[in-house]
Formats: structure tokens, C-alpha cells, sequence
């Protein structure tokens, strides 16, 4: 017997870890706090990481759907689909008592917990895993942080990217061998607290110089012809300081969102797209702030700051305005 296959009895399990996992993924028409679900997905996990049982539901967002280009769900898909409120206590049942697990989870967390605060309701997760933080605790050799790459690694079938339910379970599978390396290595999981949103209040209007949309008529394919920044260049992201309209943001290396949706966002935002590095580049968005591209070899010549894409969605919520 292995030591692996010791650590599957429960007596040689980490004590400390969770007893349950909901493995997690959330389809959405953009990235923005006002921004809804259009799909969920659960698979439930015991202890060990085997699943128990998966659940999936359409989700009318009662709005533009976004990018269909991506999660293919058009508005004739989901007009007879439940609203959020509707399946808000499934959802909740399959989440309660355990630990949600997805592939960049405060993204997933932040799309839920505003869905469930919009619903004057409160999901039931206290704790959250990401996976990409897994595979970094645990060294895996990936070459990006994409789910299609750690689930090539363990060996796991990517059969429809971009569905919520496929997500979902090549996510769970991948996790499993992850969840027993960790045990075997004796890592401690990399779990940060959920702090439900107990209210919630729309955004303002973005800018006028901002279509509310970067989607064309007729087309879900987004516009790559985007107007200029009408804003001047404040410099500098400053840490712990919200992002201004204005700054120029440049991305290096592979994001586990869309890159042309995270590009949208950043430019509905009131942000410029930066395709290069230079003295003048506000901040450097990189999962891999290490590797040896000519942005990040740049970014570290000029001083520029570096944030990787959690952190930088989480900025995308608040952008202050331009000055004047």
C-alpha cells in the first residue's frame, strides 16, 4: 500500500481538513459588480474529494446575456430559464456546510454572493479554495493558469470549456488529485474566509464616453475597435489604493478569464489598454509576475507595479474617477 492510498482511510486523513467541497463554476455576462449569472454549476465532494452528486440550472439574467462568443448562452436560451431567486435555495443547499472550490474563486464568490445579497438573502459559505492557488502551493509544473492546463496535467477530459457543468466536473476531477497531494505532502490548503454581502445597491452609469456594451449589434463577437482613452494618465497604481480612469494597464501571460473580456472590462472601466510596457505604464496584471517575458523583464526595469488577475478583477469593482 502506498502512502497515498494509506491517506483514502479516515484515520490517516489530515484532521484539518474540510469535511465537505463544493466544486463550483459560475458562467456571467461580463465581469463587473452589476454584472449577473447566466449558469451554475455544483459538483459535491465528501472528505477525500470523491463526488457525491452534481447539480446544473440556466439562469435568466434579465439583461443582454454578454458574451455569448464564450458561454454560447443566447438570450433565447435563457428567456425561459428560472430567475436567480428562483433557484437561490437549491444553489444554497448544495453549498452549505462546505468549502467552495473553484477555479479562481473570488471571481466565482464575488458573482455569488452579489446574486444572493441582490435576492436579500445570504449564501451559506464561509470558506473558499482556489485552485490556482493549489497548484502553485503544490508546484505543479503547468506552463499557465488556465483550468484547461492543470486538468491536461492530471489527465482529465476537457470536453465543452466555458459550459458551467463541464467546468464543474473537470474541475472536481482535477482537484481530487490535487486535494490527496496535498495531503500526502502535507500542505495546508490554501482556505480564506467568505464574508456574505448582507445588502446590495446598483452602480452608477458607466461614463458616457463608455457604451454600457463592447458587444456590436448582430454580432456577439466583441469590438476590437475601441475609442481612445478620453481620460488623461493619473501614473502609478499605488497598493491598497483604488485604480483611476485613466491609468494604463497592461496584461502578460495567460489569465484563466477570457483575455478579451477582462480587456473589455478594463476598458468600460475607464482604463487604458497598454499592449506594451514603458516608463509611463500604470500597472502590469500577470499570473506569472517570475517568467521572463519582455513586459514583466520591463515592468521590473522601470519599477512598474505588478498585480496578478484576482487581485486585479478586485480592483476592477471600484475605479475611481478621473480627476476633474
Amino acid at each position: 500500500m502506498t502512502m497515498l492510498d494509506d491517506l483514502t482511510t479516515a484515520a490517516a486523513w489530515p484532521a484539518a481538513y474540510p469535511q465537505g467541497y463544493a466544486v463550483v463554476d459560475v458562467e456571467t455576462t461580463g465581469l463587473a459588480r452589476d454584472d449577473r449569472i447566466v449558469s451554475a454549476a455544483v459538483y459535491r465532494l465528501d472528505a477525500q474529494g470523491n463526488v457525491e452528486d452534481h447539480w446544473y440550472s440556466l439562469v435568466n439574467p434579465e439583461r443582454d446575456p454578454g458574451p455569448v462568443w464564450i458561454h454560447g448562452l443566447t438570450s433565447d436560451v435563457l428567456e425561459g430559464a428560472p430567475l436567480f431567486p428562483e433557484i437561490a435555495a437549491e444553489f444554497a443547499a448544495r453549498l452549505d456546510g462546505r468549502v467552495l472550490v473553484a477555479h479562481n474563486a473570488i471571481f466565482d464568490w464575488q458573482m455569488i454572493a452579489r446574486e444572493y445579497a441582490r435576492a436579500e438573502s445570504t449564501a451559506p459559505v464561509r470558506q473558499r479554495l482556489c485552485t490556482i492557488a493549489l497548484s502553485k502551493q503544490l508546484s505543479l509544473p503547468l506552463p499557465n493558469h488556465k483550468l484547461e492546463s492543470l486538468a491536461a496535467h492530471f489527465g482529465v477530459e476537457q470536453r465543452q470549456a466555458h459550459n458551467a457543468l463541464d467546468d464543474a466536473r473537470v474541475l472536481a476531477e482535477a482537484f481530487r488529485p490535487s486535494l490527496h497531494a496535498a495531503a500526502e505532502q502535507g500542505v495546508r490548503l490554501p482556505l480564506l474566509e467568505c464574508r456574505p454581502l448582507t445588502e446590495w445597491a446598483a452602480s452608477p452609469a458607466a461614463p458616457a464616453a463608455y457604451p454600457s456594451s463592447s458587444y456590436r449589434a448582430n454580432s456577439w463577437r466583441p469590438s476590437r475597435k475601441r475609442p481612445a482613452c478620453p481620460y488623461p494618465n493619473p501614473g502609478r497604481y499605488t497598493a491598497d489604493e483604488p485604480l483611476k480612469q485613466g491609468m494604463r494597464v497592461a496584461f502578460s501571460g495567460d489569465t484563466s478569464i477570457d483575455r478579451e473580456l477582462l480587456e473589455d472590462r478594463t476598458v468600460e472601466a475607464g482604463l487604458h489598454v497598454a499592449t506594451s510596457v514603458s516608463r509611463l505604464t500604470s500597472l502590469l496584471v500577470t499570473n506569472d509576475p517570475d517568467a521572463a517575458t519582455s513586459k514583466t523583464l520591463k515592468a521590473r526595469s522601470f519599477g512598474t507595479p505588478v498585480v496578478d488577475e484576482a487581485a486585479y478583477t478586485q480592483l476592477l469593482r471600484d475605479v475611481a474617477p478621473a480627476d476633474g
